[in-house]
């Protein structure tokens, strides 16, 4: 099993929910965050005076799925969502050694 978590930008959001959809993928935790890569912000002007904006605001989308699919979403996600701009977001993989519904007690891909 794989953790993929996703940074993306927010107008992505409904293109990845979509991917995860179709491939099936369930229980999906998303976050607001904020984050800069190498361009570090950028610079704007509100008011006459010039900015800085550092942080620029993102979405992280975290998911476990088996490793077949962790696969088949990283090449829909690197095929569909990229805009070749910078800030496209990143990927971020993870070995999953085991995933237990508390409820049930169910281990591993059942579990999923």
């Amino acid at each position: 099993m794989k953790k993929l978590e996703i940074v993306i930008r927010n107008e992505k959001l409904e293109d990845l929910q979509k991917i995860l959809y179709d491939c099936k993928a369930n229980d999906i935790m998303i976050s607001h965050i904020r984050g800069y890569d190498n361009k570090r912000g950028y610079k704007t002007i509100y008011r006459g005076a010039e900015y800085n904006v550092h942080l620029l605001p993102k979405i992280k989308v975290e998911i476990v799925v088996p490793s077949n699919v962790a696969d088949v979403i990283i090449q829909k996600v690197l095929k569909e969502i990229s805009t070749d701009n910078y800030d496209d977001g990143k990927i971020f993989i993870y070995n999953v050694e085991d995933v237990i519904i508390i409820r049930t007690s169910e281990h591993g891909e059942d579990a999923l």
